[in-house]
């Protein structure tokens, strides 16, 4: 009988130490518990590849972050042959959700030369297999900043085919619905094209579960419509899966102050499903909010090339991390219950071919599982059809007030670039 008192009362304390799962219904992301889901999420990278094997970095980082306010971290890069227990026990502990991307250093689908192969695909499903057990594991990505040009659109089907051959791994596999998408990069000859493509078609097997981006567009001092965010909006005031900022946070001009926080989880939460800083570790591309201690010399005697340490007791970078936490401690959309939210949009229709723009066919048949991109993929997608009319409206955003010079996806392309100065700065773990 003892035996039997005491497993209950340890299942019991298991059941209320649990954390909510996330959902897709509809254009929105739900809690197990059916209340609405916001993301304020951290980009977390800091070693090349995998930051959530050390724990004792793990707990001193996640009990920062539950005082900044976060509730999620996007990690780019895992081992999957890794032991993740310990870390994903502590960042659910405090409510802190992963996003986390599939592919890796070596199997990332290409622009210049797109293709979808079994090898990718089996290191996708080892990433999927390690991390679906954790009730704290939000999302998966099959791509970051895939489409990077705006001639890059023939690459969109082979994403939408890794989507889709993911989706059915899962299902397969019988694991729990975790939602898969696509982080895009803020592109605006592609804007909305590429968003509506991700979603469109009546087979909800190839389309994806949601959309993000990557976006650096509101700077400094500006506002809900000079930075192009009031655009945003109007682009995906009808989408029918759920979409979020998976990266931003301009550091031109200087100090960030984070103001756009009051956008995206005001007037925008009503579709927008929240945002992911980049980035958490301060190291040479400037985004950090945190440090690991002041940077040295890096020429000195055992000191990272780059002179940023990757780990130690994490100290927030004034005044970033305290405006960041100010916003998000006062920022708290409800949302709808997910039981009395009846979702009624339909999905996008796919964009039609607009040469030199957009060159994919409509809702063309996707890759199969072992094409490359050639000549007869090339007909396949386009189709050989004439050239339409481009999209009206104004799909870039606002010149934005002390914004970096050139586009917006400019001094980091996102985390495509922003990810190439972590790996310059840790070329000596490679």
């Amino acid at each position: 009988m003892r035996s039997s008192l005491l497993t209950c009362t340890l299942a019991s304390l298991a059941a209320v130490n649990a954390i909510p799962t996330i959902s897709v219904k509809g254009s929105k992301f739900f809690t197990s518990d059916g209340d609405q889901f916001f993301l304020k999420g951290i980009a977390y990278q800091l070693v090349p590849d995998d930051p959530l094997i050390d724990n004792n970095q793990c707990q001193l980082d996640a009990k920062l972050m539950k005082d900044l306010g976060a509730n999620s971290i996007r990690v780019y890069h895992v081992d999957p042959s890794g032991d993740h227990k310990a870390c994903m026990s502590t960042f659910a502990d405090v409510g802190i959700y992963l996003w986390v991307d599939l592919d890796t250093f070596n199997t990332q689908i290409e622009q210049s030369a797109p293709h979808w192969n079994q090898s990718q695909l089996e290191a996708f499903q080892a990433v999927m297999d390690e991390f679906q057990q954790y009730e704290n594991t939000a999302g998966f990505f099959v791509g970051n900043e895939v489409l990077t040009t705006s001639n890059g659109s023939v690459a969109a089907p082979f994403v939408k085919a890794a989507a889709r051959d993911l989706k059915a791994y899962r299902n397969s596999k019988k694991y729990r619905n975790i939602p898969i998408g696509y982080s895009a990069a803020d592109i605006a000859d592609l804007r909305p094209m590429l968003q509506n493509y991700m979603a469109c078609g009546t087979n909800t097997s190839e389309s994806l579960d949601f959309f993000s981006l990557n976006a650096y567009e509101w700077c400094g001092q500006s506002s809900y419509a000079q930075s192009g965010y009031s655009q945003l909006m109007k682009n995906a005031s009808s989408y029918s899966i759920p979409i979020f900022l998976s990266e931003t946070g301009c550091i031109e001009p200087k100090p960030r102050n984070f103001d756009d926080q009051q956008a995206i989880f005001g007037e925008m939460s009503t579709v927008w499903s929240g945002a992911i800083i980049y980035e958490w570790i301060e190291e040479a591309n400037g985004y950090g909010i945190i440090q690991y201690g002041e940077k040295v010399d890096p020429a000195a005697e055992g000191a990272p090339p780059d002179g940023y340490s990757r780990s130690g007791t994490p100290t927030p970078i004034s005044p970033d991390f305290p405006n960041l936490s100010k916003h998000w401690k006062t920022l708290n959309p409800t949302g709808v219950k997910a039981s009395e939210y009846s979702p009624t949009l339909t999905p996008p229709p796919c964009p039609a071919f607009t040469s030199n723009v957009w060159v994919v066919n409509g809702g063309v048949a996707l890759p199969t599982l072992g094409q490359t991109f050639d000549a007869g993929v090339q007909s396949s997608i386009t189709a050989g059809t004439a050239a339409q009319s481009a999209p009206t409206g104004n799909t870039s955003p606002s010149p934005t007030k002390g914004a970096a010079p050139g586009s917006p996806i400019r001094e980091v392309q996102g985390m495509g670039l922003g990810l190439i100065g972590v790996l310059v700065g840790f070329f000596w773990w490679m």
